[in-house]
């Protein structure tokens, strides 16, 4: 049996792991067996963590981009596709990442027609910065960094406006409308991962069309490079003891603690996320935005003994980003809470290498 194969990119803070979870809770429901793959330039990732725990089959490919990784990303397709028997297989890839056409869906298209449906590649895009490059402007990000998001929105097949439940309706229709125009080879959808308007439109088209692919973007390596380059990226994980502790609390005290420490640099956030683990049961914090608006979803009861796990995507010098962690980690980790880190690491993404790169479609 061919399974189909959707890739859902788009910028840091888009939204594309709720997106995700909701897709996959759905298509669940429907007794569909999906399977994830996340991606990443380093281990201990949040998103695989979180993605767990939505009953999923979850593989991750890090150490580099899935386009870099051509040969991961292929075995962790050949293992879910095989081994798991799904069906249905979404994979994330990093959010700085782009030529996603050229690089991963025409090596695809030819070397695994046999065993794969490919749906069109979709690209997910917050409201407040399509709005921003639409008027021609960066959206809050470095020249280089804006530069990595059109050339997304420019390969896109599919363009699906995210958190479409925020602004008002008016505003989203438009949004579309000069989408549409801007980008004419896409086709344009909205949706609230939040309400679950949209998804199910958006869903209808990925697994029925197969139409991947269709062109290809003029990315200049030299910019792309730089793009990714400006960010710091942190991933990290601790394990933290205390009696009494309020884990919600202190979740929510540290993303305060990293936000006033981003403002204070005037450092663009990609995004960070938090997530905090004991047996079956999480809390979760997201910061996105150039407001470092923080959201939060779970529940955890009483519990000593937990596992935190931070992935941060800054703009600004993998050195400050690890002191901006280590700093706000040594603040709440007192009254009584014990901290032992499990790994840390932070690094700025080196030159896209990619494994293939396509001058023409397949």
């Amino acid at each position: 049996m061919k399974a189909r194969l959707i890739i859902v990119g788009g910028f840091l803070g888009a939204g594309k792991t709720t997106l995700l979870w909701e897709s996959l809770r759905k298509l669940s429901a429907q007794g569909r067996k999906t399977g994830l793959i996340t991606n990443d330039q380093a281990a201990e990732l949040v998103d695989t963590a979180f993605l767990e725990y939505a009953n999923g089959v979850v593989e991750e490919v890090n150490g580099s981009c899935f386009c870099c990784n051509f040969k991961g990303f292929s075995e962790a397709i050949a293992e879910i596709a095989g081994k798991e028997a799904c069906e249905l297989i979404i994979a994330e890839p990093v959010g700085s990442c782009t030529d996603l056409s050229a690089t991963i869906l025409q090596p695809l298209k030819e070397k695994f027609n046999d065993s794969l449906f490919i749906a069109p590649l979709t690209v997910l895009v917050d409201p407040d910065r399509l709005a921003a490059i639409l008027e021609g402007g960066n959206a809050g990000l470095h020249e280089s960094a804006a530069y990595i998001l059109r050339k997304q929105l420019e390969e896109a097949d599919i363009i699906l406006i995210s958190k479409s439940d925020l602004p008002d309706p008016d505003k989203i229709e438009i949004l579309k409308q000069k989408a549409a125009v801007r980008w004419p080879l896409a086709k344009v959808f909205a949706a609230s991962s939040k309400t679950g308007d949209g998804l199910d439109r958006w869903l209808e088209e990925v697994l029925s069309s197969t139409e991947a692919g269709t062109h290809l973007a003029d990315v200049d390596y030299d910019v792309y490079a730089e793009g990714e380059a400006v960010l710091g990226w942190y991933n990290g994980s601790f394990q933290l003891k205390g009696k009494e502790a309020d884990w919600g609390a202190l979740l929510n005290r540290l993303a305060q603690l990293f936000a006033e420490e981003f403002e204070k640099s005037e450092a663009s956030v990609g995004h960070l996320k938090m997530l905090i683990q004991n047996g079956h049961q999480y809390l979760m914090a997201n910061m996105t935005g150039k407001n470092n608006e923080i959201t939060m979803k779970g529940s955890l009861t009483k519990a000593e003994d937990v596992k935190l796990t931070v992935n941060a995507r800054v703009q600004m010098s993998p050195e400050e980003l690890e002191s901006v962690i280590n700093g706000s980690m040594a603040l709440v980790c007192q009254d009584g809470i014990s901290c032992a880190t499990i790994a840390s690491r932070c690094l700025s993404p080196g030159r896209p290498n990619p494994t293939y790169r396509y001058s023409h479609i397949v």
